[in-house]
């Protein structure tokens, strides 16, 4: 389409762009790149034009742009390129997996809204339109059952540089896999896998977050998440949302190229920013609720917990809330 194409070149020229340049690359007319230009200054993209120079975009696009995101990202990203925007889905995850077979790796789907935002254990997530980023990508490390099962660690880390590097927030992850800023949750992550059924093997991983960027204290107090719930511009670290997505987008590339083999590195970033280590938690435990002081995260991003009933154990799922 020729309208996503002009505003791929526009966002990845960093400067003017003449309309001689564009015509000649898309193989269009000048006036057929005018046109487009003008039907995008229409939707509210703030392209400034110089007889001298040509065409420049002077910010970010009014709502989420797959071209504006693909061409920020660069064509050496795996995700650039298969970036699809959809106004509103039932759950970024539920849609990309039923196009798992036939989707390309590094698919992701970005949601202006979700009617049915998921979380883990099947809770609901609040996904209203303009409040938040929703994101999913499709992905398929070719490694064994034991190093995919670490791999929601992996995102964890890879989501809380993504939303450092856009905000500057100094985000933190509660066990095991939600951000956190000034103790409260920013952002829900869920990572799921399908296996190959004829020989167990695993198949595809899609790996979805929703980041709380606009909420005010009023609207989550509205939703009774006062104290309990952030979002980036309610603590003073707004950001804008096409920039947020390509900083999450370039943090998950990193990962698909260092995983698994740098496990080592990501485990010291995990356990330098867990605001679960040292905490009082209580936990699902040899079929009872427990509690105890969490002593460390171990090489499969598993809890280590000193129990009060004197014994350590070794949490690598189910629900974990700090007491104190």
């Amino acid at each position: 389409m020729e309208r996503d194409q002009v505003a791929a070149l526009l966002a990845g020229a960093g400067g003017y762009l003449s309309g001689e340049e564009m015509s000649r690359t898309l193989g269009v007319t000048r006036a057929a790149v005018w046109k487009e230009i003008e039907a995008l200054r229409g939707a509210g993209w703030p392209i400034e034009s110089s007889t001298r120079k040509g065409y420049r975009l002077a910010g970010p696009p009014p709502a989420l742009s797959a071209p504006y995101i693909s061409a920020r990202l660069g064509p050496g990203n795996l995700f650039a390129g298969k970036i699809t925007v959809e106004p509103l889905v039932d759950s970024t995850n539920t849609r990309l997996k039923a196009r798992a077979h036939s989707a390309p790796t590094g698919s992701v789907l970005l949601a202006e809204e979700q009617s049915g935002g998921r979380g883990t254990h099947g809770r609901s997530f609040q996904s209203p339109r303009g409040d938040g980023l929703y994101l999913s990508a499709l992905i398929r490390p070719r490694v064994g059952l034991a190093d995919l099962l670490t791999l929601t660690g992996w995102v964890a880390v890879a989501a809380r540089e993504g939303v450092e590097k856009a905000s500057g927030a100094p985000v933190d992850i509660k066990w095991l896999n939600d951000l956190y800023l000034n103790g409260k949750k920013l952002c829900g992550i869920l990572t799921e896998f399908a296996l190959l059924a004829e020989s167990g093997e695993p198949d595809y991983v899609v790996t979805g977050m929703g980041v709380n960027m606009n909420q005010s204290a009023e609207t989550f107090r509205a939703q009774g998440l006062e104290g309990v719930a952030a979002s980036l511009a309610g603590e003073g670290w707004p950001v804008e949302q096409n920039h947020l997505a390509v900083c999450l987008l370039e943090a998950l590339d990193k990962l698909v190229r260092d995983f698994p083999e740098k496990r080592t590195d990501y485990l010291e970033r995990y356990r330098a920013h867990c605001i679960t280590l040292g905490r009082r938690v209580s936990f699902d435990g040899e079929g009872s609720l427990q509690a105890g002081t969490v002593t460390g995260v171990d090489g499969n991003f598993a809890l280590v917990v000193d129990g009060d009933d004197g014994k350590r154990h070794v949490v690598s799922s189910g629900t974990v809330k700090m007491i104190g």
